[in-house]
């Protein structure tokens, strides 16, 4: 599949996942892919600790829209910008567009966003969930990546607007649920990509969140991204003594060597079968992202992923007609 064609299909792409699969990186990677493809993107991060800015080698952003990579250069590449989104700034812009400029800083000083968000119970997300549809409809950006939440606070993040149109028959806060939940359930405008790493526990979660996404908010899931898969290597079946032609290593070392390379047949045939059993039980394409050995990602390694996502779109299949 044409990379432009992926990212085109929906102006919103929401990246979820359990904490520490990589998602905030795999929303970093998924940008600038788009970006290399020719589409303007936004990233939306709502939680402020996602290490997204420093991926890109540029200091933290806030509010305010920052550029993570200018567009531009030999690949025709268009920007990627960022902003930071939380719940009290989504009020304030929400009040201080319907002319209550002096009540809003008051309210949240005040800490009445706190009282409102125990009172009804998903206020707080559908802030957020309205400013990203506003971002959407605006057109400021062909493609909108929103880094949502760790996957248990996902669903009821994504359920917020159907729990707070049930709640509310009527006024501003059930006009704004329904906006955002067609938003959401339309595949034009929204898809959620959802990301494991290849182990048990959170290809289990992975799964868990899939069908109840799909179930109880109606939302069109795109491709799964496994991240963190180990490269396919050669030669590890082979003695290291028979590898080592003329050199006579340390004592011990052919010992160490041998070790190191079951533990990575082990590995590798640990995260095949995880792989396997994601693929039979949650049917959807995947994208393989690679495991980099490295403790500190940067713009390097980000444009290593980059790579990979943008070879595995390319070998999806067409998407259908809608």
């Amino acid at each position: 599949m044409d990379p432009a064609q992926f990212f085109a299909a929906s102006r919103v792409l929401i990246v979820a996942g359990k904490g520490g699969v990589g998602k905030s990186t795999v929303s970093a990677a998924l940008a600038r892919a788009a970006a290399r493809a020719g589409l303007s993107t936004l990233i939306v991060e709502i939680e402020g600790k996602s290490g997204i800015s420093g991926l890109f080698g540029r200091p933290p952003f806030g509010y305010e829209e920052a550029v993570l990579h200018p567009g531009g250069g030999p690949e025709g590449a268009a920007d990627v910008r960022a902003r930071l989104l939380t719940p009290d700034d989504a009020l304030l812009e929400y009040l201080e567009d319907h002319g209550l400029h002096r009540v809003t800083r008051k309210l949240l000083s005040g800490g009445a966003l706190d009282v409102v968000s125990t009172a009804v119970p998903g206020i707080r997300d559908i802030l957020v969930l309205g400013k990203v549809k506003q971002l959407e409809r605006s057109g400021g950006a062909d493609l909108c990546v929103l880094d949502a939440p760790a996957a248990g606070h996902a669903i009821t993040f994504l359920r917020s607007a159907r729990g707070l149109l049930d709640a509310a028959r009527v006024g501003p806060i059930n006009t704004q649920a329904a906006e955002v939940l067609e938003m959401l359930t339309d595949p034009a405008r929204c898809q959620v990509v959802l990301v494991t790493v290849p182990e048990e526990t959170p290809v289990n979660e992975l799964v868990d969140t899939a069908y109840s996404l799909e179930d109880e908010v109606g939302v069109s899931l795109g491709p799964v991204v496994v991240n963190g898969r180990y490269p396919a290597l050669d030669g590890l079946d082979a003695d290291p003594a028979t590898l080592l032609t003329g050199v006579r290593p340390p004592d011990g070392e052919l010992a160490a060597m041998a070790e190191a390379a079951a533990f990575r047949r082990h590995r590798a045939a640990l995260q095949a079968e995880q792989v396997q059993r994601l693929g039979t039980t949650l049917p959807l394409p995947q994208l393989q992202l690679p495991f980099l050995f490295s403790t500190d990602l940067g713009p390097v390694e980000l444009e290593q992923l980059v790579d990979a996502a943008v070879e595995g779109i390319g070998a999806l299949d067409a998407l259908p007609e809608r």
